[in-house]
């Protein structure tokens, strides 16, 4: 995994890789973009560069720290996430982190701690990872990996240098879909459309299997006309018994709602993601309109967001609904 495996994000990897090359990185990252645009791939590609045999600047991927690295098991690198079974990342795995930050480096170079997604973090580890903020270890580096700036306490985000990354564009998420996993080209820009920038998003995805789950969300949103509410919860309680699907759902809501509004702006598909539904996209734009589009597209991301945050899944589904029930 190098520099070179990374798509979409020149500007900001510019910015570090010059930082990297002077030895003048940061001792707090605060990388924030959506969800699958390789912000923690880029923050593990910086790890290996900072402890890459080779020493190159550019990580080689095949020596012994840099494989260590990947398959997680530096000592010096540590990744922080919710353990098995956890939905928070715990003050106790704060503090274990910070006790290793002051360790001497088995390499000699860099400790570095990655918390992802720093959304997790409850109060009490996030007021524990303060006092580091404060006071960094020497030769220590953190990276935060968050969807947005506003998922963090602003004493956190204070402390921190905020890196921004944006959606991949869809033409390089369709080439590398193509070129690395023998994609057909109509399927990968089926895709690579729906993925709204995300190629972590596109690369989980099956094509055919995508196709027929819309068509059931579609049929699922079809019903929540005015006043029926009852069909919002049970739609909600289907919707929130796993987290990835309801990410997923959220993710396609917001495309399909950008294409109410896009169709009703433009009249014409040229720029619609969900375009083999166009009929059904014709017919709730006439029926929902610019306003409503909008505003329920802005919903979705929202609730999407929010289960990011950890959030209750039905609780979130269910006024994310709602709102749909009530503008119909």
């Amino acid at each position: 995994m190098g520099f070179s495996d990374i798509i979409g994000q020149d500007k900001s990897l510019a910015v570090l890789r010059g930082a990297l090359a002077k030895n003048r990185l940061h001792h707090a990252y605060l990388f924030t973009g959506p969800q699958g645009v390789g912000k923690r791939k880029i923050a593990i590609s910086i790890s290996m560069a900072l402890h890459c045999m080779e020493k190159s600047g550019d990580p080689c991927g095949h020596c012994v720290e840099c494989t260590r690295i990947t398959a997680g098991n530096h000592p010096d690198v540590r990744e922080i996430e919710p353990l098995p079974g956890k939905k928070e990342i715990s003050i106790r795995q704060i503090r274990e982190a910070e006790k290793e930050l002051h360790y001497r480096s088995f390499t000699g170079g860099r400790k570095v701690a990655i918390i992802d997604p720093a959304t997790l973090l409850n109060p009490a580890s996030q007021n524990a990872l303060l006092k580091t903020l404060e006071e960094p270890p020497m030769d220590s580096l953190l990276f935060l990996i968050s969807p947005s700036a506003s998922a963090v306490l602003p004493t956190l985000r204070s402390r921190c240098l905020r890196v921004s990354f944006g959606p991949i564009p869809r033409p390089l998420i369709a080439d590398f879909l193509i070129s690395n996993k023998g994609a057909r080209p109509e399927e990968a820009g089926f895709l690579a459309a729906l993925s709204m920038g995300s190629l972590g998003l596109a690369l989980e995805m099956e094509g055919k299997e995508l196709r027929e789950t819309r068509r059931e969300w579609v049929e699922m949103l079809a019903p929540l006309k005015g006043g029926n509410y009852r069909g919002a919860i049970d739609a909600a309680e289907a919707l929130a018994s796993n987290r990835d699907q309801t990410l997923k759902f959220l993710a396609w809501a917001e495309s399909w709602y950008r294409d109410l509004l896009v169709y009703g702006l433009r009249q014409e598909s040229g720029d619609v993601v969900n375009l083999d539904m166009l009929p059904e996209l014709q017919r709730q734009q006439a029926q929902l309109g610019l306003e409503r589009s909008l505003s329920t597209a802005t919903a979705a991301s929202d609730a999407g967001r929010n289960i990011q945050r950890n959030l209750n899944r039905r609780m979130v589904l269910e006024q994310f609904l709602f709102g749909i029930v009530g503008s119909r």
